[in-house]
Formats: structure tokens, sequence, C-alpha cells
């Protein structure tokens, strides 16, 4: 444990920033998330089989707004769209307390994912902006770790606001998120100017320039192949909380309890299985955590035990322990440095589509059979995870040049004709 703090001390103070906003959305995530779908049945009388369709409306605001402003912080700079963003998103869970029926939280969902669109992948970009390439995988893995640690406090607190209603838990959830967007205003410095990107905007603008997997096939296979990986490992966050509760195994205070404790192992181990990962290789580093979560599906599928949903949520996030940082080590690989951004928006499109499609597959094969996601998942996660191996190998030792190292050596070669 005494990585950490060395290794924080060692960051600029933007990547502090930054990691300070991953804890508040982290704290954020883990306060909403598990309550939610028991919020939804129980308190807001919607139908177990719309609860996936309220997941989707939020994914898809980010889905309607990464494409038109994804890359925006690459033009106006990271400092307004970290403070807006964070603002935004806080005040969107805030207004759940105060809404009511199927389609006002649809409307509050909606415009709330609009705002985290920009939310995460800014923040991995103002990261990237202020540490070295080598150091890319670590200090990606500490932003895991920082969002960890919001999701102890976050369950935690939920599961006590949970004794009073679980709409309070909107309220916990939303302030962390305002105070994140307070202390940006106050304190992050700008680690990125628009400069660096207007060139680049004036000649290409519009979609393919914000969404760069339309135009870059690495980028477009890697993102495939997470989508298919994380789509089934949502499940578990999306569908245990009804597993566990029909069977009469976990309270609410104890779903929230449990999802705590999986922030907890990933705190405790996420720097240490990122050391271990720096000498191993992409595909098998995506076979283990493969493996982990097909066992974790396994126990599930055998039992809806505590002692099976204990052992499988700490398989599952061993499994995310392992592949996690890659990602996005993998896209800023292959983003030139004034499109960092933009890279990262198109990453986290991936990430909103898993957030959309995950609960509302997992939360219909649930109302089929509740065994069904567990079953279904296993040749899902067996298949995406040696993909999505081979997809971060290439992106990260590239066979051959990429567009802009092609555009650089031929400049290179005329000014040596001149």
């Amino acid at each position: 444990m005494t990585i950490v703090p060395s290794a924080w001390r060692g960051l600029p103070r933007p990547a502090l920033l930054g990691l300070f906003l991953f804890f508040c959305a982290g704290f954020a995530d883990g306060a909403l998330v598990p309550f939610f779908p028991l919020w939804a049945s129980s308190e807001a009388n919607i139908p177990i089989g719309a609860i996936g369709l309220l997941f989707a409306c939020y994914a898809g605001g980010e889905l309607v707004a990464a494409p038109l402003i994804g890359g925006i912080a690459d033009r106006i700079g990271r400092r307004p769209v970290l403070i807006l963003s964070s603002l935004g998103v806080g005040c969107g869970f805030i207004a759940l307390f105060f809404v009511h029926g199927v389609i006002a939280t649809a409307i509050v969902l909606l415009l709330t994912g609009m705002c985290e669109s920009v939310l995460h992948p800014t923040i991995l970009a103002a990261i990237a902006d202020v540490t070295e390439p080598s150091a890319h995988p670590r200090w990606f893995g500490m932003a895991r770790v920082s969002s960890s640690a919001g999701q102890i406090i976050g369950p935690t607190c939920g599961a006590l606001l949970a004794l009073v209603s679980l709409g309070s838990v909107f309220l916990a959830g939303g302030g962390m998120l305002i105070l994140g967007g307070i202390v940006m205003l106050v304190a992050f410095a700008e680690t990125h100017g628009s400069g660096h990107a207007e060139d680049e905007a004036e000649e290409e603008d519009g979609l393919s320039a914000l969404l760069p997997a339309f135009r870059d096939g690495r980028m477009a296979k890697l993102l495939a192949w997470v989508v298919l990986f994380e789509i089934s490992g949502n499940w578990i966050e999306a569908v245990i909380p009804l597993y566990a509760q029909d069977a009469g195994t976990l309270t609410p205070s104890g779903v929230g309890a449990l999802f705590a404790y999986a922030a907890a192992l990933t705190v405790a181990l996420q720097m240490l299985v990122s050391r271990f990962a720096e000498t191993r290789s992409a595909l098998g580093l995506a076979a283990g955590a493969g493996i982990s979560t097909i066992a974790a599906f396994a126990l599930l599928a055998t039992s809806p035990a505590i002692l099976s949903l204990i052992a499988a949520v700490s398989l599952c996030a061993v499994g995310q322990m392992l592949v996690g940082p890659l990602v996005p080590t993998a896209v800023n690989a292959l983003a030139p440095s004034a499109r960092r951004a933009s890279y990262m928006a198109a990453s986290s499109v991936a990430v909103d589509l898993k957030d959309s499609l995950g609960p509302s597959i997992g939360t219909a094969l649930y109302a089929l059979a509740p065994r069904l996601p567990w079953i279904a998942g296993i040749p899902l996660v067996a298949i995406a995870s040696l993909g999505l191996g081979a997809a971060i190998g290439h992106a990260r030792h590239p066979s051959g040049p990429t567009e802009d190292d092609a555009s650089s050596q031929l400049g290179s070669a005329v000014e040596n004709y001149r």
C-alpha cells in the first residue's frame, strides 16, 4: 500500500486533481448504480424489464453527445470542459431525487448522460498531457484506484442512506460531483490549449474528426472488442442487485456493502496488478481477465448464495484490474497528441455502449430466466477476451507506421530533398 502515496507525490498537480475528480465520479457511481434498480422497482414502480431502458437513456445521452462534443477539449481546453461537465452531471443526479415517472426520469438521465460524455475522457487526456508515455499504464491504473476508492465510500454511504430512502442516494452522488466541479474551478490549471487542435480542425471537421474510430481501422477494431467484453462484464453490476434480492440473499444495504468490497479490492490490488502486468503480453492479460470473468459467471449460475456472490465480484474485479489500464494506454498510443481528447472520447463511446446495452440485455435475459445472463455470458467473454488482447497488442506495438508517422516521414524527406 506504500506504492500509492509515493506515486501520488510524483504526479503533477493537474493529474492529481484529475485523480480527485475520478474519486468524485466513482463515489457518485458507487452510490447510485447498485441502488438504482432497487429504487426503480420498489419506490418508482417501474417493471424490471424497463429498468434496463432507463440505464440505456443515461448511456444514450452520452452516445448522442459524444459525436458532437466528444473532442471539444481538444479545441477549447481541458479546464472548462471538466468544470461544466462535472457540474452538469452533479445537477442531473440531484434532479433525480425530485422527478417522478418513467418519462421524466428518462429525460433527466438523457441530459445527464450528455454532460457525462466528456468527463472521463477529458480527465484521462489531462493526465496524459502531463505524464510520460512510458508511465501511462501506471497512472491510468492509479485513476482506477481513485475511482474505486470513491466506489468504496459511495456504496457505504448509499447503504446508510437507503435505510432512510433509496432516492436520497441521488443527492449524495450529485453533491460529490458538484464539489469536484468547484475544485476544478478553483485549482485546475489548463494542460492543453486550443491552439494545437485548431490547425488540424481547419483541415478536418465534422464527425470523422471527433470520432477517430471512423477513420482509424486499428482504433475501430480495438473498440469493437472492448464493447463485446464490457457488455457481459456489466451484467455483474446490473443484474446482481436483482438476483440477490429475489433470492433473498442480500438486502439493499447488503448489495451496497458487496460493491464497496469489490471497490476496496481494486484499491488494495490495482497497483500491484499493474506492476505485474508491465512485463506480460496484452493477450495473456486479456485471457486471464476472461478466465476470471468466466469463473465468476459459473459461480453465479451455480448458486446465488452469499459466498458465490462475494467470490464472483472478486473474480470480476481481478479481471477488470488486468485489462482496465491497458485500454486507455492503447488508445493513447494510437492518438496524435493534438487529438488525444478526441481519441479518448471515441473510447468512451465504447463504454457508453456497454452501459446502454449491458443493463438492457442483462435485465432482459434475467426477466426470461434468473440464471440466463450468466450462462449466456460465458461464451461471449471467452471470444471477446481473446479478440481484445490481440487488438490491444496491435495498438501498443504497431507493425507498421501510423498515418501521422507516414506524414512526418514524408515531410522529412521533402526537407532533405530541398
